[in-house]
């Protein structure tokens, strides 16, 4: 147990070593001895966990995923909203999860495949949307696979223009106001007027999420 907890902190620290380089330099200029360099371990190290540059940034870009045990909601837009306002508290918060956005986003990482990202929060909205429909919260004429990309892409945008602006400090207010201008396009008033869209959302269900799931090499920050 003991070696597979170093192992796992190794791994971990290769990939904010590497996040940090590749956010400073972008993925194309960053080399493994500056990752190796950044992260203090050896190159035998970084080969034990990862095969190649590559595999060390699709290592990063999984660190930006969905989150899939979410505290259970009976209100699958809340679930929704909720999954925005975290991701938005990550991004504020863990370097790793800044990382692997800025990569999705690198158009010099041509060789990666960075629409992974993309469609892993597109597939699990459209899930939720699924069972929102299910449920009988979203008015009928919603189609969700439309409105799980949309959604995907405008989060995309708004966390660019914060992270543009203020370094993302507003983000958790830019994907309330988001959420709350999308939401009455899709969502039953009965169900709209029971969401909470608070900017504060986010850091408190991640909270709740960390107290019943197991930390992992990819968990996201500490606040």
């Amino acid at each position: 147990m003991a070696q597979q907890d170093r192992a796992i902190r190794t791994r971990r620290s290769i990939l904010e070593a590497a996040a940090k380089v590749f956010g400073e330099r972008g993925y194309a200029s960053a080399t493994i001895e500056e990752i190796l360099g950044r992260a203090g371990v050896t190159r035998g190290a970084l080969y034990f966990h990862f095969s190649s540059k590559e595999e060390v940034a699709l290592g990063v870009l999984e660190a930006q995923m969905p989150i899939d045990r979410f505290p259970e909601q009976s209100s699958k837009l809340q679930k929704l909203v909720d999954h925005g306002m975290v991701m938005a508290y990550r991004l504020q918060h863990d370097p790793l999860v800044q990382a692997g956005v800025s990569l999705a986003l690198d158009q010099g990482a041509a060789e990666l495949d960075r629409s992974a990202a993309f469609r892993a929060w597109t597939d699990q909205l459209e899930q939720i949307l699924t069972e929102a429909r299910g449920q009988g919260e979203l008015l009928p004429h919603i189609d969700v696979t439309d409105t799980a990309e949309f959604l995907t892409g405008a989060f995309a945008g708004v966390q660019a223009m914060s992270q543009a602006h203020c370094n993302r400090d507003d983000l958790d207010h830019r994907v309330s106001v988001m959420l709350r201008h999308v939401l009455p396009g899709i969502s039953t008033p009965a169900m709209l007027a029971a969401l909470d869209f608070s900017p504060e959302r986010g850091r408190r269900v991640f909270l709740e999420y960390q107290g019943h799931a197991p930390e992992t090499a990819s968990s996201v920050a500490r606040s």
